[in-house]
């Protein structure tokens, strides 16, 4: 069972620390433990009732209501919010019945029929986008592991690599190059293929550098390549705190280019983009840069 302190649970929440503390002596949310040097922690099952809480607090439920609730009551009302139906649901709920079975044939048929009907690139704004969101409230509310989002993660990625090699390369060598690469310790790979997939369907010239890349093989890569774009995705590194520090680095050594940043991490409204760094919201906004 994993352990976190408190500013480890206001990175991942959202929620800051102080609130945390407020929320625990007013309504008695959460029941943080101690080590036996007396340091307070918290486990899966705390970081799992502050996402749910967070959750409908975000949606307007007021804490003092969300504090009354019984667990199970808890529990419902954010499956109810996450239930809501969106124009592809009944494929967002074949995928999930699938990743629940952890049955590979019914998953990679659901995903193909999507495709089918609705084009690869559809599939993954309005079917795997969705099913991804459905999945994180389902670990929330305990319905499922860390082994069936590994499993089906596992799955997407393996389509994307298909759909990527299945596109005619149609750029030139002197055409401008984007670097497509994650930080040191970031793993998190399915938002980066789909990067590359969208740019591939636009003729882009890519340079795939994948998982992992430290920062002084992003320099010799770009000075090999005269990069004119730098594509990143910032899941869960760098940490929180250092995320500014590591935007300007980026902005600083990379003068001569235009850097895209996409992820978790650099969704927080205080950070400050320098002039040549740009923070994509959602992939349709990379996407609206070609049509």
């Amino acid at each position: 069972m994993a352990q976190y302190t408190i500013k480890e649970l206001e990175h991942l929440s959202g929620i800051k620390a102080h609130t945390i503390r407020i929320w625990e002596q007013r309504y008695g949310i959460l029941n943080p433990r101690r080590t036996e040097t007396n340091i307070r922690y918290y486990d899966d099952a705390d970081l799992k009732e502050l996402l749910n809480i967070s959750l409908l607090n975000e949606s307007g439920y007021k804490i003092s209501k969300i504090a009354q609730m019984e667990r199970e009551q808890l529990l419902q009302t954010v499956r109810q919010l996450c239930e809501r139906p969106c124009a592809c649901s009944h494929h967002v709920n074949a995928l999930v019945s699938a990743m629940v079975d952890m049955d590979e044939y019914k998953f990679d048929r659901a995903l193909s029929t999507a495709a089918v009907q609705m084009g690869f690139q559809a599939t993954m704004q309005e079917v795997i986008y969705p099913f991804l969101n459905k999945i994180g409230v389902l670990w929330q509310t305990g319905n499922i592991t860390p082994a069936h989002e590994h499993f089906v993660s596992n799955l997407i990625r393996q389509k994307l690599l298909v759909a990527i090699d299945g596109q005619t390369a149609r750029w030139k060598e002197s055409d401008p190059a984007y670097i497509l690469y994650l930080p040191e310790n970031e793993f998190h790979e399915l938002a980066l293929l789909y990067m590359h997939y969208i740019l591939r369907t636009y003729n882009q010239r890519v340079v795939y550098m994948g998982q992992h890349l430290p920062f002084e093989d992003l320099e010799l890569t770009y000075e090999q390549f005269q990069a004119k774009y730098i594509c990143t995705v910032l899941t869960s590194q760098p940490e929180r705190e250092e995320v500014q520090a590591y935007l300007n680095k980026l902005s600083q050594r990379f003068t001569g280019c235009t850097v895209y940043v996409y992820g978790y991490q650099v969704q927080q409204d205080a950070l400050v983009f320098p002039e040549n760094v740009q923070r994509l919201s959602c992939m349709t906004e990379l996407i609206a840069k070609f049509t």
